[in-house]
């Protein structure tokens, strides 16, 4: 769910923030793993219609948001089916299969930012150029530009960014004799995601019993990763992950929440991350706007009152999506006035107001409003103007090729040999090297 941001590219794929949106992502999720359809719309078997395929990751917003149903009314020769993976990590590298393949892609096909220069760069060829279709000034020029071939062939239209902030149980902070008022507890942390830690350190003093103060060390990694100047790759496409000062101040903060006390040990996305939600184990996490929907989805009717939201230590992003339309589809012309659709303005307003996330589409901005229950779930906290704020001064980031694995690699890999296996840091970044050069063919 998303923001706004400015953004121009080269080589790479520059991913650049700085002015306001953001969301979808990205992504979490509670549907199939194994490409089934979660979403017919009601329309039972289709008989008679052209059935497009939606393949997505995490909780895109589509569905729930109604936008399936809505589109299927105005357009009654049209079935729409959505196949949802949960992680990125599994959904990414099955659609790479299928478009080298040149079978098995569904219509349309939902890129993460992470990925998306590697589908830019290797697989242009198998989108089609939605450029021609579209008026491209309706999105952000730096989401623009990261979808863009060098040739400029268009091959995604953006859905979302991700800024970001921390949403907290208050009651849990409240037991623990913390202050649960979103400016004083932003004020605590403001700057520096280690002060942040030093916030879950006095937590842990007067813990609720069977509590921590965050789910895992991995989302606090990619929350400081998000704001920071450089990642995994230079502005001229070059890997410098293991030179990276963002990378190197990321590990750090999220060793000393892995090396401690504070982390409830949960992987990011599995069912018991979900559980956690359910159970109130942990008091924070790292909210980038696509989880507003996620967080209340899996905490459900328990949770509604106890949430609320604060601005993050540093602006950040962390997500962000497109959708493409493979060629290999054999409905292309209805795909993509589908993708167009639910990527325009008005479509990604009603995202917006039904879980948060942030429209990649300026003119959308203007109307934003979360849903009332959205709003009286995370304690009327002003949701859109603390992730409008952190939007607008996200720093500059370039992204890879093999930006996402790389992550993959050091959140669950290296991180997790120090906070699951007892690990030194030490030892689970040479893990985590280990798999990095795996991944680069090192």
């Amino acid at each position: 769910m998303r923001t706004s941001i400015r953004r121009s590219r080269r080589l790479g794929a520059f991913v650049a923030v700085a002015a306001l949106t953001t969301g979808l992502l990205a992504g979490c999720a509670n549907d199939s793993d194994d490409g089934s359809s979660n979403a017919d719309g009601g329309n039972g078997s289709g008989k008679g219609k052209i059935t497009l395929t939606v393949g997505t990751f995490g909780v895109f917003g589509y569905k729930q948001a109604g936008l399936y149903d809505e589109y299927m009314k105005l357009h009654p020769n049209i079935n729409i089916k959505e196949n949802v993976t949960t992680r990125t990590d599994v959904y990414w590298p099955k659609v790479l299969t299928r478009l080298q393949a040149g079978s098995g892609t569904d219509d349309l096909q939902a890129i993460e930012v992470g990925n998306i220069t590697e589908a830019v760069q290797t697989q242009g060829s198998k989108f089609v150029d939605l450029g021609k279709d579209v008026d491209k000034s309706q999105w952000l020029d730096w989401k623009n530009a990261q979808a863009t071939t060098k040739d400029g062939k268009l091959i995604g239209l953006g859905t979302d960014i991700g800024p970001m902030a921390i949403c907290y149980r208050k009651d849990l902070l409240q037991k623990a004799g913390l202050p649960t008022d979103r400016t004083k507890l932003a004020g605590m942390w403001k700057g520096d995601w280690a002060k942040y830690v030093d916030v879950g350190k006095q937590y842990m003093k007067k813990a609720p019993k069977g509590t921590k103060f965050v789910d895992s060390a991995s989302s606090v990694y990619n929350a400081a990763l998000g704001g920071g100047d450089e990642r995994y790759y230079d502005k001229d496409g070059n890997v410098v992950w293991d030179k990276s000062t963002g990378v190197k101040k990321a590990w750090d903060v999220a060793m000393s929440v892995a090396s401690s006390d504070m982390s409830a040990k949960l992987k990011q996305f599995d069912p018991t991350w979900d559980q956690g939600y359910a159970n109130g184990t942990f008091a924070t996490v790292a909210c980038p706007a696509w989880m507003i929907g996620y967080i209340e989805q899996k905490s459900g009717d328990s949770g509604k009152g106890k949430w609320d939201v604060a601005a993050a230590p540093t602006a950040a992003n962390w997500g962000g999506s497109f959708l493409g339309v493979p060629t290999a589809t054999k409905h292309q012309k209805e795909a993509v006035e589908l993708a167009k659709w639910l990527t325009a303005p008005e479509q990604q307003a009603k995202v917006f107001a039904k879980q948060a996330s942030f429209p990649s589409t300026p003119s959308a901005y203007a109307s934003l409003k979360p849903a009332a229950d959205t709003t009286a779930y995370f304690s009327n906290a002003p949701i859109t103007q603390i992730f409008s704020d952190s939007a607008k001064t996200i720093p500059t980031q370039y992204f890879g090729t093999k930006d996402q694995p790389i992550n993959t690699a050091i959140t669950d890999v290296g991180i997790l040999q120090v906070e699951q296996k007892g690990k030194s840091p030490a030892q689970g970044w040479d893990a985590a090297t280990k798999e990095i050069k795996d991944v680069l063919g090192q």
